[in-house]
């Protein structure tokens, strides 16, 4: 008795710690738009060769000024022509000459490189093969890709959606539920009777002796 009450308070405590576990349901939705692509995105530029930086520079400066008015001058708005990328790089030459502790001479540099590049919007798609024609012809000799888009997404997240599809009709109480529905209820387990196997008792016969015969009397004559 005295080990009964000591394990009362745990058994307390232990079920007002326990949280009690809700069932939840998680949707998840999702929604896809397709429509034409009414815009062209163009990286396109100019890569020139000098014997100094200068002069790489200069050579490059000119062309892309060239390439500007060829876009301009096929209808490109000045907000449409963004510059993307940029660079000054020297050109090395690499020998197979070692010094006199047998090391690999550093290489050299032989003049530079001057890279520069725009991104241009194409928002008249008819056009898009006339304007890279013209660039490649004023002296563009750097076409990195042309990816296709919408101008205006947020036209596309206001479209109507599709009405939602019908609910099924109820489903008659003499119907037995579906498996979803059935796996949500209690399962409940049959109960097992404990048996026990007996060892058959052995029996005891009584031995039965032969018993004599009743003799009847007769009458003597």
């Amino acid at each position: 008795m005295r080990h009964l009450a000591a394990l009362v308070p745990f058994a307390l405590l232990a079920g007002l710690t326990l949280p009690a576990y809700a069932g939840t349901i998680s949707i998840e939705g999702r929604g896809e738009v397709a429509a034409a692509p009414d815009m062209a995105m163009v990286n396109s530029g100019v890569t020139t060769q000098g014997a100094t930086a200068r002069e790489a520079l200069d050579a490059n400066t000119a062309a892309m000024a060239d390439l500007i008015a060829a876009l301009k001058g096929s209808g490109i708005a000045d907000r449409d022509i963004q510059t993307s990328g940029f660079s000054v790089n020297p050109n090395y030459v690499y020998s197979d000459e070692r010094d006199a502790n047998g090391y690999t001479m550093p290489p050299k540099i032989n003049g530079y490189q001057v890279s520069n590049t725009v991104t241009i919007k194409v928002r008249d798609l008819d056009q898009l093969g006339a304007i890279l024609d013209q660039s490649v012809t004023v002296g563009a000799n750097t076409v990195n890709g042309v990816s296709f888009s919408v101008a205006d997404p947020s036209a596309l997240s206001t479209r109507r959606a599709k009405p939602p599809l019908p609910m099924p009709p109820p489903r008659p109480s003499s119907m037995p539920a579906p498996p979803a529905a059935r796996s949500m209820k209690s399962c409940r387990f049959p109960r097992r009777r404990a048996s026990m196997s007996r060892s058959p008792t052995p029996c005891m016969l009584e031995p039965r002796w032969p018993t004599a015969p009743k003799c009847r009397s007769r009458p003597v004559n």
